[in-house]
């Protein structure tokens, strides 16, 4: 299976453009007054026409409340929705009930015994960040690598995404020790905080399609033998 790819902080029509034209799977939008990437609904909905029907939309939000929740909804539809904040099991247990729609964890991890954490979850897939730092303003998008050797021999029941400090130069080494069937990238692909890069962009994208190549090689050997 390709490793699916989520451009996240999306807020140009520049940055989803080029998200898109390198084949990404998913696309991200940020609801987070203190993220560079922050969007209102109305912004969010406007850059999600280009990307409905050819990747999939996530909403990433930070222990948000209903109001907020709803608001997100209404105006974007998103194919996903993404807790990265405290929530609670209970409360991304009742969200998505109530919303009717998948839902995806963020869970931080700087241990291992930080992975017992998506035991409590009831969910659809599940984000592995690096754990942020006791001062850190934001949940995620810092920039920050975690010890990937954590996930090794880890296999969740349920679908994940590895991010933290991923970029074109790194992704492809986090691939091949964590075996993740998915990555995440933010800041690793922006000239700027909250400014995506079209070039980085696609270095990512390539670099990632890069690891494939020998195992879908591989594969294909096998399969005529």
């Amino acid at each position: 299976m390709p490793t699916e790819i989520k451009i996240c902080g999306l807020s140009d029509p520049e940055g989803v453009d080029a998200a898109l034209e390198a084949g990404a799977d998913y696309l991200g939008f940020v609801f987070f007054a203190a993220s560079p990437r922050n969007l209102s609904p109305h912004r969010a909905a406007e850059l999600a026409g280009r990307v409905r029907g050819r990747a999939g939309i996530v909403a990433l939000t930070v222990d948000a409340d209903d109001a907020t929740l709803d608001a997100i909804v209404a105006a974007l539809r998103p194919d996903l929705l993404q807790f990265h904040g405290r929530e609670s099991p209970e409360r991304v247990a009742f969200a998505q009930e109530r919303l009717g729609r998948p839902v995806m964890k963020a869970i931080g991890l700087r241990g291992r015994d930080d992975l017992l954490q998506i035991a409590h979850y009831d969910i659809d897939r599940v984000l592995f960040d690096a754990k942020p730092s006791p001062d850190a303003t934001r949940p995620g998008g810092n920039g920050s690598v975690f010890d990937w050797s954590i996930l090794q021999y880890f296999e969740p029941p349920i679908p994940w995404f590895l991010s933290g400090g991923l970029d074109a130069d790194n992704v492809g080494s986090a691939i091949l020790v964590t075996g993740a069937p998915g990555v995440d990238v933010s800041s690793g692909v922006e000239s700027a905080p909250g400014k995506k890069d079209p070039a980085l962009i696609q270095a990512f994208v390539a670099a990632v399609r890069a690891v494939e190549q020998p195992w879908r090689a591989a594969a294909g050997a096998q399969t005529k033998v």
